[in-house]
């Protein structure tokens, strides 16, 4: 008989309906689960037990009592670390947070405790948000369950590698521009990519205001939808947040996916991506086309415009977001307090870590008299052809059909010292971000041991597409089915 662990997030409901296992024993089940695994993935920031079982307890009291039980009821998840939990430490893995409690929670907090979502814990990221391996967390190094010398992805790295080793069904992450589905890749799990707008960032520490966006990690494609079930709602608390019509997401996986056109962006197979995982890519293709599908190379010029667009945009959002943080009303303050500007200046000199630093000062040098229109303002023109190039794309096909990432995970320290190579690793997830519309990751093989991610991008607002296309190729192949051995 499985462990409670392995099993998925509907699983575990059916037992939970059955009367079959309480809540309780689901809650204790997985954190027993992430003490004897997360002192070798590094995964939590922080754990909560006491609010699990308590949470999981009045969950067990409503059932007994024959009260409708919600999606979620008694289902453990982890939350990355940027989402504000009213009362529990928020970090974004940052020193200059310190032991932060935020006074509320976050729009997508509210809605997994509404959903009866059981909090597990708080996940370990690069520093808010600004990174592609969490080793540019500000407090230890998150290791890829898969193998713990390689690094998990980033910058929801934390979430990803806690669903990979089974301590969490499921988790959340934030995406800017690809923090959600190139860790998924590395992690051998399933990440999306909602629309932006689609889930409220309300309670979302912001890093690039205009790019972020939350979504659902889980090991399947079907606990993927539950999850975004939930995510997925109108917030007026956040003007970002737009007034559509939800479907729901678990009813739309038929797994019929017969007439669809899928498009092949040839720029995302160039140079730089290993041909072992252009291989997996080539041959997920091939499955969609035994299943129905017909597919084509196409060409999006522009797509290796975006990289360099993005990290001029980002960072000068980054610039603007973090000013806030100066030792004055939360979070740490330096002891150099000779005057108010010596304060700021250390706070921030100590707070701040080094990828942090780099990106505030090439966004305030992007933004500043000037340079503005010369970087800023192109880079925004830019984005418009990266998006429009999107667009007109997606008008012809259903989906797009690209690797999530150039690579498997990388050993730890490999690209620490090289920029470029890191930066390189958000190559085929960017322009998605730029473009503003939803994709998702799935394992679509292996090399060396390590997953390869294949990525589905969608129309925007068309996630029920995107999963129903994602969960068609899932059911054919038994990639997702395959777990670390840790």
């Amino acid at each position: 008989m499985s462990q409670l662990y392995e099993l998925s997030a509907r699983e575990l409901r059916e037992r939970i309906d059955r009367g079959e296992v309480s809540c309780q024993e689901v809650a204790e089940a997985h954190l027993r689960r992430c003490e004897a695994v997360d002192p070798h993935v590094c995964a939590f920031v922080t754990l909560t037990p006491e609010v699990a079982l308590a949470q999981a307890r009045r969950w067990d009291e409503a059932r007994a009592r024959g009260e409708p039980m919600p999606p979620l009821a008694g289902i453990p998840v982890a939350l990355k670390d940027n989402f504000c939990t009213r009362g529990i430490r928020t970090t974004c893995s940052s020193k200059i947070l310190g032991d932060w409690r935020p006074p509320y929670d976050a729009t997508a907090t509210e809605l997994i405790h509404a959903a009866g979502g059981v909090l597990v814990g708080k996940t370990n990221l690069d520093e808010f948000a600004m990174g592609s391996s969490t080793e540019n967390s500000g407090l230890f190094i998150t290791h890829n369950p898969w193998n713990l010398d390689r690094v998990p992805g980033g910058s929801s790295g934390g979430s990803a590698a806690a669903v990979a080793a089974r301590m969490v069904p499921l988790a959340t992450g934030s995406d800017t521009g690809g923090s959600i589905r190139q860790p998924a890749a590395l992690c051998g799990v399933v990440g999306l990519k909602p629309t932006y707008g689609r889930v409220s960032r309300y309670g979302l520490v912001a890093f690039a205001s205009s790019l972020d966006q939350i979504g659902p990690f889980a090991r399947d494609v079907a606990d993927t939808a539950l999850l975004l079930n939930t995510l997925a709602r109108h917030d007026p608390r956040d003007n970002t947040s737009v007034p559509v019509e939800t479907p729901d997401y678990l009813a739309a996986l038929t797994g019929d996916i017969r007439g669809l056109r899928i498009g092949a962006p040839r720029e995302y197979f160039a140079q730089g991506v290993d041909e072992t995982v252009k291989a997996a890519v080539y041959a997920a293709l091939d499955v969609f086309r035994d299943l129905g599908a017909k597919y084509e190379e196409i060409s999006t010029p522009y797509a290796e415009y975006a990289l360099p667009c993005y990290y001029i945009i980002a960072p000068a959002e980054a610039s603007s977001n973090l000013a806030r943080y100066d030792g004055v009303r939360y979070g740490l303050r330096s002891r150099h307090e000779a005057d108010v500007i010596s304060m700021f200046e250390w706070t921030r000199d100590e707070g701040f870590g080094r990828e942090v630093k780099q990106r505030i000062m090439l966004g305030t040098y992007a933004l500043s008299a000037g340079y503005y229109e010369a970087w800023y303002g192109k880079a925004l023109q830019v984005r418009t052809l990266v998006k429009r190039e999107m667009e007109q794309a997606l008008e012809k096909y259903d989906v797009l059909v690209t690797p999530t990432g150039p690579s498997v995970a990388f050993p730890i320290g490999e690209k620490t010292d090289d920029p470029m190579a890191m930066k390189l690793q958000d190559v085929c997830t960017i322009p998605v971000s730029m473009a503003g519309t939803c994709a998702i990751s799935v394992p679509c093989g292996f090399q060396d041991g390590l997953p390869i991610g294949l990525q589905i991008i969608g129309r925007p607002f068309e996630e029920a597409t995107l999963l129903r296309v994602a969960h068609a190729y899932e059911q054919a192949t038994e990639w997702h089915k395959r777990g670390p051995a840790i």
